[in-house]
């Protein structure tokens, strides 16, 4: 039966990967996927693992209490994710019904190139850390769709800010979806976040706009219409310039909550949530019912991408199947031993792993494959007791994750979003942008290889690591 859960798991995978070729939705297989892999683990008499990594026995007349519960525990987590994702998606899109953005672009005057690509990296390395990459891709593009009318010009635009995007969410514990899964599964927190990857994320935006900055392509002034002038849009919305502060207080103060509280992230983002929305029904209170629906929480709930939400939901259910059978366990053992020290280390008779060697493949995997996937496997894979918070496997995983899909168009939610707006050609990427995204992760990732040793002493310790001791010390087995 494990064999036929890791070739349902393997098809469905594909079918993820080449959504494009194949024309299908990538939510379709991840659900499809997911309810097969259970349904088939359901059928046979298995020895599962459970959240406490002990052995569950399927075979006994305990098999529908104990599925059932583990299975509950999963979707737990899975909601944890999914219920933080809605409402930062929500407030994004309050934000921008209200035209929240455009205070900060209406600022930017400048037609020639090169001082609009340094203004558009800042822009876009910040903004994607205070919403996420995905939100922030779109709300960019949208943006430089006005303020650089040519399309040929813009694409090169466009990608930067997937770039810079993706490195801006990989220092964010709400920047990227994979930083929130670490962040929300224990594995970082927003200090050792912000110390270990703020400076290695500058170098991966830095980078690779100095050298576009420098190409022919960037020299001159940008392409004006026929008119001489870009178009503003001069439309003025009533609170405008509120949504986008309440909004954005709202998203940043999520992980100040979760310092304090030491509750879940989903918890502060629900009341963020209700907070913004608070703001929103009473800034429109006397206008007609159909200007103010459009302003209003709802119709921002029904802008938000359900898709993605239901093929995370698929994904993840997925990989915690394959958790729950031991077999991302005996994954991460093989890795461990295929990239081990060459030294002859050996530590309680097993070889020392290179885990970095392996980080950096997850990264340059992250740019075929989904990240997500990859990123759920890699908790699967390795023990939150022998790494523990902030470890430098966690962080490393949050950086090389979050910024490696930049090297394809596909790669990422924010090449993808982008991809799809301003039908971005996947060779045009691949021979323009892939080695630009390439160089700024390679320096990235070996700025933070230096300074990790550095800042290791300035790191929280691992409050956590001590619940999973005293599962040790109760439960030996």
């Amino acid at each position: 039966m494990s064999a036929i859960v890791i070739f349902t798991f393997v098809i469905g995978y594909l079918a993820i990967v080449f959504e494009h070729p194949i024309k299908l939705d990538k939510t379709v297989p991840a659900l499809v996927m997911a309810a097969l892999c259970w349904a088939f683990i359901s059928m046979g008499e298995l020895s599962l693992m459970d959240h406490h990594m002990n052995q569950v026995d399927l075979a006994g007349p305990e098999h529908d209490h104990l599925l059932h519960e583990l299975l509950l525990h999963h979707v737990g987590k899975t909601a944890e994710i999914l219920i933080f994702l809605i409402g930062a998606m929500t407030i994004v899109e309050l934000i921008d019904l209200h035209k929240g953005f455009r205070v900060i672009t209406d600022k930017i005057t400048t037609t020639k190139k090169s001082t609009m690509l340094w203004l558009l990296c800042p822009l876009s390395f910040f903004l994607s850390a205070t919403l996420d990459n995905l939100a922030c891709t779109i709300v960019i593009v949208s943006l430089l769709r006005r303020m650089v009318p040519d399309r040929t010009e813009r694409l090169y635009f466009v990608s930067l800010a997937v770039i810079t995007a993706n490195a801006g969410g990989a220092w964010s514990p709400i920047g990227d979806v994979t930083t929130t899964m670490l962040w929300i599964g224990e594995r970082i927190t927003t200090q050792g976040l912000i110390l270990s990857l703020v400076i290695p994320s500058i170098v991966c935006a830095v980078i690779p706009t100095f050298i576009m900055s420098k190409m022919p392509y960037m020299r001159g002034t940008l392409t004006l219409p026929e008119t001489g002038y870009i178009e503003k849009d001069t439309t003025e919305v009533k609170g405008s310039k509120l949504m986008l502060f309440v909004g954005l207080a709202g998203l940043v103060f999520v992980p100040i909550f979760k310092t304090f509280t030491h509750l879940p992230p989903y918890v502060g983002m629900m009341l963020s949530l209700g907070m913004v929305w608070l703001v929103s029904e009473y800034l429109h209170p006397d206008e007609e019912f159909e200007d103010k629906h459009h302003y209003s929480a709802h119709n921002a709930l029904s802008r938000i991408e359900m898709s993605s939400i239901l093929f995370f939901l698929g994904i993840l259910m997925a990989v915690a199947a394959l958790e729950s059978m031991g077999i991302l366990m005996n994954l991460a053992s093989y890795l461990d031993g295929v990239f081990a020290y060459d030294d002859g280390t050996v530590v309680n008779g097993k070889p020392v792993p290179n885990r970095s060697v392996v980080v950096v493949l997850l990264g340059i995997f992250s740019a075929l494959i989904d990240n997500v996937p990859l990123v759920a496997a890699a908790m699967g894979m390795y023990s939150p007791i022998d790494n523990p918070a902030d470890s430098q496997l966690w962080q490393f995983l949050a950086f090389s994750a979050g910024t490696g899909g930049s090297m394809l168009i596909i790669g990422s939610a924010a090449g993808v979003a982008a991809m799809g707006m301003e039908k971005i050609d996947f060779m045009w990427y691949l021979k323009n942008i892939a080695w630009l995204a390439l160089i700024g992760f390679i320096a990235g990732a070996i700025v933070f290889l230096m300074l990790y040793p550095v800042i290791e002493g300035f790191l929280p310790e691992p409050e956590h690591l001590l619940k999973h001791m005293d599962i040790i010390i109760e439960d030996p087995h």
